[in-house]
């Protein structure tokens, strides 16, 4: 990210900042809190596209009653290894917290679970709920499906969506491994913060309605992300659609609301959670031995030239968060304004701390 027309904000602060917002729209301090350190750790790993750029769109749709500013659900089936339930249009990061949290808990008496979530919203990054396992030394596992922003392989129109999906494995001394991706070759949050900021995106992020591949933000946001790797990355964001779709009974593709675009209705987007009890496979401890002893031997391996190390899938964003939370959260001029706004809209001081890194 450049530097320039960026401020570094104090994460506390601009957390307590973002539940200020929330509970204007009557949202309870422990469900605002959910939302906004959902938010805020985005931008403490280095994925600001999902950070607190997303305030803005959280509160329209709340204002507009689009989206249940107090969290409720329903558990419509239930199994010793899995559950569905519908998430009753309650906010995303809310009801991902909360199912998480009865899946630890039922996964502890069968071993694992999967539950299937549908009637919820934009969620965020998969991994903040994925993570959630790991406080109980279990296997995390989280993915969502969204509104279609992205094109069958070898199509223009869009009709899947951007799909993310995330695991959290428990390491012993080392690391956690994170794994979080969208399944095309960029976030389309990513391309929305470039439109946003006035700036250009990489070839090979998308194509315009043309089928052309486009570098202009606005352009692409009209047309279509394209999928990682091709035909692989269109076949899994096909499977997440699948499982956390049809099989909760809920909504897929194009039959998602756009959380940018339909003011009318809810978006319906659904949910697919999973936990792993280790202690059910295999003594915990060994298996967090076993995984240190496999980070070590990957970042010994030899390194391809002009590597100076090898990372593993999470490492790079625990490392930026330990530098973020010491430095701050850098936010663009544009972000700051919007966030400044809606201060001004609901009568909110913005109180949140400049860190001054000189």
């Amino acid at each position: 990210m450049n530097n320039e027309g960026i401020l570094h904000m104090d994460s506390q602060s601009l957390r307590e900042y973002c539940v200020k917002i929330l509970s204007q729209e009557n949202v309870p301090e422990e469900e605002a809190f959910y939302v906004a350190d959902s938010l805020v750790m985005a931008n403490l790993r280095g994925v600001d596209s999902h950070g607190v750029s997303r305030m803005p769109i959280y509160m329209k749709r709340l204002r507009e009653g689009l989206v249940n500013n107090k969290f409720s659900f329903e558990v419509q089936k239930e199994a010793p290894g899995s559950m569905l339930i519908d998430g009753q249009n309650s906010l995303g990061a809310v009801l991902g917290v909360k199912v998480m949290e009865l899946a630890i808990e039922k996964a502890k008496e069968s071993g694992a679970v999967m539950v299937g979530v549908k009637n919820s919203n934009h969620y965020g990054t998969a991994s903040y709920f994925s993570m959630l396992a790991l406080k109980e030394n279990m296997i995390g596992i989280s993915a969502s499906n969204a509104p279609s922003t992205m094109a069958p392989w070898g199509g223009v129109k869009p009709f899947l969506g951007t799909n993310p999906f995330s695991f959290s494995i428990p390491a012993g001394n080392e690391k956690p491994i994170v794994i979080d991706m969208a399944t095309s070759v960029v976030a389309r949050g990513k391309i929305i913060l470039a439109a946003k900021n006035g700036q250009k995106i990489p070839e090979g992020w998308a194509i315009n309605t043309e089928g052309e591949v486009t570098t202009d933000a606005e352009e692409a946001l009209v047309g279509s992300v394209l999928p990682f790797a091709g035909p692989k990355g269109y076949a899994i964001s096909l499977l997440i659609d699948i499982l956390a779709g049809i099989l909760s009974g809920g909504p897929y593709g194009p039959h998602i609301n756009n959380l940018y675009e339909n003011f009318n209705d809810p978006q319906c987007v659904g949910h697919f959670f999973g936990v792993i009890n280790i202690e059910k496979f295999i003594p915990v401890e060994n298996f967090k031995s076993m995984v240190d002893e496999m980070i070590r031997e990957i970042k010994d391996t030899p390194k391809a030239k002009n590597t100076q190390e090898i990372f593993l899938p999470g490492e790079i964003e625990y490392n930026i968060q330990e530098k973020r939370l010491k430095t701050g959260v850098p936010i663009t001029i544009p972000v700051l304004e919007d966030l400044k706004e809606l201060g001004k809209m609901y009568s909110v001081p913005f109180t949140v701390k400049v860190i001054d890194n000189d």
